[in-house]
């Protein structure tokens, strides 16, 4: 069965706000709770149909992606098998909700490692995500190229493997006996709820350092610098993301990594503009040459190519060089180069250029000129 889209879950135009989002969902999380609905597969499914949603489109990357390339645009934001609870990044905003302690219904629906009756889940220390800023050439976006970037992370302790002790021992957590959870109770919009918590003592991990290790203080990593090679395809645009997947900061204590994302900027070039895929120069001709027509060498990013300017060509007019733009993304599919033609008036004149001019008037003179409708006129026109 497709995917229904995520703006039809929620209920929700394309152009809605982050607010009309959140309020979208607060609205289908309380119809669907799974204690609003005990043993009802359905609402469950519709539960986490409408938490997916939520994850995209109230995360601006994911949304961008989604907009643009639909469900394809996101699946390598998630794991092999699909949108679970380790992939929903809005856990916060669920204490707007349903209060602090949400996390073990979600942990249950995501198959997060334990369910309704309790049990055993140590946190992993997953390292942050970093991100940084890219900027590139038309000429590389329209080919796609390959960058080395050095960038500061955490990487392991060198003294201690990455365990954060010194010693390489630790003790079980007393107050969740290793299980790095601790039951609670606590409030909710349908009543007393119990639900199972990080434990506060072991932050989740279900043990304890004795002996901390005196280079990273039982962190168990450090400040490094590595290279990494980014690889940009072409077609990219401003703001979009690349996401490199397990090159960020390594987790504490032997935490698995971070992502990095690379934050695309687009240079400002001093010949073409970007037009979508297509890019657009303009290309100065003279009087002569506009009345007479004539074979001109013109500038693309990749080099230069002829064209013809035919006879009498005015000056605005666009010309269409086929495949002279960017190559789209994730495609063979190549746009055009677009030149438009500016007719340059000369601006000072020697004795010899000023008689050929007064020569021209005279033939001018006899030309007769109308002045023709303007395009508000014939617009109005057109509609009426």
């Amino acid at each position: 069965m497709a995917k229904r889209d995520y703006y039809e879950v929620l209920g929700i135009d394309k152009t809605a706000d982050e607010a009309a989002i959140k309020k979208a969902y607060r609205k289908l999380a309380i119809q669907y709770h799974p204690d609003k609905n005990p043993d009802n597969k359905e609402a469950e499914e519709k539960f986490k149909e409408a938490s997916e949603a939520y994850e995209v489109l109230s995360d601006k990357e994911k949304r961008q992606l989604y907009d643009q390339y639909g469900h394809a645009g996101v699946e390598n934001q998630f794991g092999a098998g699909g949108f679970s609870w380790e992939d929903f990044m809005q856990r916060g905003d669920l204490n707007d909700i349903f209060g602090d302690g949400f996390s073990s219904i979600f942990d249950t629906l995501f198959g997060g490692g334990f369910g309704r009756g309790g049990g055993s889940r140590q946190r992993e220390n997953r390292g942050e995500d970093l991100q940084i800023e890219l900027s590139l050439s038309l000429q590389e976006i329209a080919t796609g190229t390959e960058k080395k970037i050095k960038i500061g992370v955490k990487v392991a302790c060198d003294r201690c493997d990455g365990s954060g002790s010194e010693d390489k021992e630790t003790v079980t957590c007393s107050q969740c006996r290793g299980t790095g959870q601790v039951r609670q109770i606590r409030q909710s919009l349908f009543g007393q709820m119990q639900t199972i918590g990080e434990c506060p003592s072991c932050r989740g991990e279900g043990k304890i350092i004795k002996n901390k290790c005196s280079k990273c203080h039982g962190e168990g990593r450090m400040g490094g610098v590595k290279e990494i090679n980014v690889k940009i395809p072409s077609g990219v645009e401003e703001g979009q993301y690349i996401r490199m997947r397990g090159q960020g900061n390594i987790g504490a204590r032997g935490g698995s990594r971070g992502d990095i994302l690379v934050l695309i900027h687009e240079k400002q070039d001093d010949l073409f503009e970007r037009i979508g895929n297509d890019i657009q120069l303009e290309y100065p001709i003279s009087f002569s040459q506009a009345a007479l027509g004539d074979e001109v060498l013109v500038p693309t990013l990749t080099g230069k190519v002829k064209m013809k300017i035919p006879a009498g060509t005015q000056s605005g007019r666009l010309f269409r060089v086929k495949e002279q733009g960017i190559q789209a993304l994730h495609s063979t599919r190549k746009g055009d180069q677009l030149v438009k033609i500016v007719v340059i008036t000369p601006t000072k004149l020697n004795k010899e250029e000023q008689a050929l001019f007064e020569k021209l008037r005279e033939h001018d003179s006899k030309r007769e000129l109308k002045p023709g409708r303007s395009f508000l006129k014939r617009l109005k026109d057109y509609f009426s």
